[in-house]
């Protein structure tokens, strides 16, 4: 199955554009799991049992892991998701990208060892660094275009020729780099009306949206400017609003309201964009 398809499954049978980043800080734990050999693996495992029928997808992060050197234990999290819950998507964020040569050992990292069904890719090197991620036609690659963080303005705000640097960026992934139907981007619900642009500039090109929860971005803001043709099209993230809701025994309980609140949100918006066809 191509990576689209198996992304319009994860939409059509959850019935969420909901992803659940799995962060998780040594510092933040509840304190019962401090003395497990494992503790980011139960701490995720709890997390996606609690919330895995509200979402489309889960998105750990290999800072997160690779820190403490627990890569063993974000292998763990994809194999139990695959084994547990096939239906859903495995993203993980590690912004690769780099020459030809190097970028082919990030994509065997990534899709071999890690077997996940998407990474997030840098594009500031050009499309040779990562071709290797493209040309894997079974996998996403999710390619960093108006970023949530304040600081995305430096570089992506820049002009070109007249033209915002991220348009360009995404004028180019929606063409040419996107040659075997398995590209998406990185935008940001903290810029809604850029997420606006680009879905015109892109058609249904899928967006992975950082930004709610912890980051402060609007949930109807961002639905209205990143919602596709189809009423679907996004894949919208919250880490720590979900993940430490609370920090004692009752932390998957917690976390699974936060989320349960989230998707209703975001489906309240999307319906309604749905049905005033301001899609």
């Amino acid at each position: 199955m191509i990576f689209i398809d198996k992304l319009r499954r994860s939409w059509s049978k959850s019935n969420s554009l909901l992803c659940i980043g799995l962060d998780p800080e040594i510092t933040k734990l509840p304190t019962h799991l401090a003395k497990s050999k494992q503790p980011l693996f139960d701490f995720n495992k709890a997390i996606i049992d609690a919330t895995a029928d509200l979402v489309c997808a889960f998105k750990p992060q290999i800072a997160y892991y690779s820190a403490h050197r627990a890569e063993a234990e974000l292998e763990m999290t994809v194999e139990y998701i695959h084994s547990a819950y096939p239906d859903l998507i495995v993203i993980l964020d590690a912004k690769r990208g780099d020459i030809g040569s190097t970028s082919s050992m990030y994509a065997a990292e990534v899709f071999d060892r890690y077997k996940v069904d998407a990474v997030t890719v840098n594009p500031y090197l050009g499309l040779d660094s990562f071709v290797p991620f493209l040309d894997r036609k079974d996998k996403g690659v999710i390619i960093l275009c108006r970023t949530s963080n304040p600081g995305a303005i430096d570089i992506q705000d820049l002009q070109v020729d007249g033209q915002k640097l991220y348009k360009i960026v995404a004028s180019k992934a929606a063409s040419h780099w996107n040659y075997n139907q398995n590209v998406l981007l990185v935008v940001g619900a903290t810029y809604p009306q850029e997420l606006k642009e680009v879905r015109s500039i892109v058609g249904d090109v899928p967006f992975l949206v950082p930004g709610i929860g912890a980051q402060g971005g609007d949930i109807q803001a961002a639905v209205i400017g990143g919602i596709d043709q189809h009423g679907a099209g996004m894949i919208i993230s919250s880490s720590r609003a979900v993940l430490y809701a609370s920090s004692g025994t009752d932390f998957d309980r917690s976390a699974r309201q936060v989320a349960l609140r989230t998707r209703d949100e975001i489906n309240k918006h999307r319906h309604a964009a749905i049905a005033s066809s301001t899609i």
